[in-house]
């Protein structure tokens, strides 16, 4: 019998392989107590995949308008205009919310960098 560097016997292995047989084949938890089971997301958590979030004009809408727009762009996509950013952003896949905040705002503005873009969205909410 080859052990190598197995810190658990052949037994312990075929014993742990049986208690997740279950939780293999089902694809989700299968114990009985439930304080186990990870929490589920509460009714009143932010949906973050849907696009930025939070207050309007505060300081955390403008952190997670700065965020959403870093996900989609990168630096070499500045400095831009605003049907520039708004067809990059189409083309990374970002959210439908996003491309339109953008395309709304006015044509002739010309950003430098992510910050600049996030302050004139947060600004013409």
């Amino acid at each position: 019998m080859q052990r190598g560097s197995d810190r658990l016997s052949v037994h312990r292995d075929d014993e742990m392989k049986h208690e997740l047989k279950g939780l293999l084949r089902s694809g989700h938890p299968t114990r009985v107590e439930e304080w186990h089971d990870p929490e589920p997301a509460a009714d009143d958590d932010p949906q973050v995949w849907s696009g930025p979030v939070g207050g309007l004009g505060s300081q955390a809408s403008l952190e997670r308008w700065r965020l959403e727009l870093a996900r989609h762009l990168n630096r070499h996509a500045f400095p831009a205009r605003t049907g520039e950013l708004a067809r990059a952003l189409r083309r990374s896949n970002a959210p439908g919310g996003l491309v339109d905040a953008v395309a709304r705002l006015p044509h002739g503005d010309r950003f430098e960098n992510v910050q600049q873009l996030a302050e004139a969205l947060v600004g013409g909410e």
